[in-house]
């Protein structure tokens, strides 16, 4: 290892030590790394970037680490076997077609994975939050041909992905966000009754439960990372690829699909887009998956199946975010500068949804979104009447 390491925090140097036994192991002789370099992580994980500074084999030379820190919940899916089993999937695939990094070497005991560096990228948030409106709409067109791009070339792969989680010690798997949107299609109701005296019609309580069979078996089943948020697609030379699968699963490709309507909704950073923007990312999508599933070409196929996600998410959104109103109207995450105001962002969400079911002929749909809309309006008057865009395209106004 380099000198001076005292500055760098203990659990980077314990990661770094730990990749160096297991390549070593690997190798069958000694392997060095040198010049960490915390890339953060989570509460969960610590990430670092090392140099291989002795190398008895083809290593590249650099290496990204990813240690994790906790144990995994009993009788939970445990998000180190989903990450292992994704990158394990990703890595068997063709190299233009792989949408992240190569799985070098994995440590079940030590929960560690050794990754392929994909270098010292921008990610997806930094052109959002940057100066460059042009730049976030080419890198925003770029993940949405990456997302189909993905999704395409993993379709008809669910069963390589269960043995391999199998392999891991997994029994089962699933959508990990589908037990919160069934508590939310049975729950939302309650909660706009005791929160803003909406009382759900009955139609659209039906048009909202008919959502449920995206969480199910369908033709159009593909890998989704679930947390795709922008921080998490690193934006390279070769275009977006995707990073941290510790919920990876195969999931109706509508539901990622709908990040175009909903941007981003499982996120802090849920900004609104350009108008226009969101059909331009479809289209590239499209594109992208319309040879795998033909069908999608129909417009009105894929509207149904979009506005379907697009509901479901709104539906989910609100189960998450409505009730922490009541302790304050605070902002999404912990940075207000890179998170709208919940009632904001929820009024957004109910309205554009309004929009696109009256477009679709779901007219309760519509009268609950703009209901819900005006009443999160009237509840929280001195919040933002509309939802800020991204920084970088604001400058552009």
């Amino acid at each position: 290892m380099v000198q001076d390491l005292g500055s760098f925090p203990r659990p980077v140097l314990t990661a770094l030590a730990a990749a160096e036994r297991l390549l070593t192991r690997r190798a069958g002789a000694s392997v060095v790394l040198a010049d960490p370099e915390d890339l953060g992580g989570s509460d969960r994980s610590v990430v670092a970037r090392a140099r291989v500074a002795r190398n008895p084999f083809s290593l590249p030379r650099t290496l990204v680490v990813k240690h994790y820190l906790d144990e995994p919940d009993p009788g939970r899916p445990d998000p180190f076997h989903h990450e292992v089993a994704s990158c394990q999937l990703f890595t068997a695939l063709p190299t233009d077609a792989r949408p992240s990094p190569v799985l070098i070497a994995h440590d079940p005991t030590a929960r560690l994975l050794v990754l392929e560096d994909l270098g010292r990228s921008s990610t997806l948030a930094d052109k959002l939050f940057g100066p460059d409106p042009a730049a976030a709409q080419r890198c925003l067109l770029s993940w949405a041909r990456a997302l189909g791009r993905m999704q395409a070339s993993t379709a008809g792969r669910e069963n390589d992905f269960g043995a391999l989680l199998r392999r891991l010690g997994e029994r089962a798997w699933r959508d990990p966000v589908a037990d919160d949107a069934r508590a939310a299609l049975a729950g939302v109701s309650e909660l706009l009754r005791a929160d803003l005296g909406i009382e759900v019609p009955a139609q659209a309580l039906r048009e909202a439960h008919d959502t449920a069979r995206l969480l199910g078996g369908s033709r159009y089943r593909a890998f989704s990372p679930s947390d795709t948020c922008p921080d998490n697609n690193l934006v390279t030379s070769r275009g977006v690829r995707f990073v941290d699968f510790e919920w990876g699963c195969f999931r109706d490709v509508a539901l990622d699909a709908a990040y175009f309507r909903v941007p981003f909704p499982g996120c802090e950073s849920s900004f609104a887009l350009p108008e226009g923007m969101a059909e331009t990312m479809l289209e590239a999508w499209r594109n992208e998956v319309a040879p795998v599933w033909p069908d999608l070409d129909d417009p009105g196929l894929l509207e149904h199946r979009l506005f379907d996600a697009q509901l479901l998410w709104v539906w989910l959104r609100t189960w998450w975010l409505l009730p922490r109103i009541r302790g304050g109207d605070t902002a999404i995450g912990v940075d207000a500068t890179r998170s709208p105001r919940i009632s904001t962002a929820l009024a957004h969400y109910w309205r554009q949804m309004a929009v696109s079911a009256a477009t679709g002929g779901r007219h309760a749909s519509a009268e609950l979104g703009e209901a819900v809309a005006a009443a999160l309006g009237e509840r929280y008057p001195d919040a933002p009447r509309s939802l800020p865009m991204y920084p970088a395209f604001r400058s552009s106004l």
